[in-house]
């Protein structure tokens, strides 16, 4: 199997600097585009990474945010936006107008849309690295489906195995919050998500991703 992020930094690098253009062209943006917008100029790990800061916060495991909550999440993940704004942003999200968003649900709503054969080929990738078919894959799941052998920095010695395959979970965590090695599947199809936002063709996108999982 093919590092899966071999061809993948140009690609963020030109969707982030594409967003950043975006962000600044002086347009009106709805609060939902613009949050969009300011995760996907930080790379494929922008909506990452507030997702994993938004379940840093949920104590009860409710999966439910208050705007209190959200307000904290929105500002530890550094982005720049007004307090004012995020209240338009919670309160677009909180359509019921009961006061809390679901987390899964604004995750969804927040990824750049996908067509179903995108979504389909980004599954079947999971699944293959899933071995133990546990819903998230870690290093042991890794050691089985993918090789570090042709890496130059495994064959200097400079690294081991088990360091290379972390650095390439943590590549799905995003920068910041839990890097606790797993990657559950929605963590994973946020990521292509992102990546997929850069990519106009589908055929492409479906060769690449069966290039780099070898599928």
């Amino acid at each position: 199997m093919e590092n899966p992020n071999g061809d993948l930094y140009t690609l963020e690098a030109n969707l982030a600097s594409q967003a950043l253009r975006e962000l600044t062209d002086g347009e009106d943006k709805d609060p939902i585009t613009k949050l969009r917008l300011l995760c996907l100029s930080r790379g494929a790990t922008g909506i990452l990474g507030l997702g994993r800061a938004f379940r840093a916060m949920d104590d009860d495991g409710s999966k439910a945010l208050n705007e209190e909550e959200f307000i904290t999440g929105i500002r530890d993940t550094g982005l720049d936006v007004s307090e004012e704004e995020i209240k338009q942003m919670f309160a677009t999200f909180d359509e019921d107008g009961s006061g809390s968003i679901n987390m899964t649900e604004f995750l969804l709503k927040l990824r750049p849309p996908m067509p179903q054969s995108r979504l389909n080929i980004i599954d079947q990738a999971f699944d293959k690295m899933d071995r133990d078919e546990d819903g998230v894959i870690t290093i042991q799941d890794l050691k089985n489906v993918y090789s570090v052998k042709e890496n130059s920095m495994y064959q200097s010695g400079e690294k081991s195995e088990d360091e290379i395959l972390t650095e390439f979970l943590h590549n799905f965590e995003g920068g910041r919050g839990n890097l606790d090695g797993k990657i559950t599947r929605e963590e994973f199809v946020n990521y292509y998500a992102t990546i997929s936002a850069s990519i106009d063709n589908d055929m492409y996108f479906d060769l690449m991703m069966r290039r780099a999982y070898a599928m």
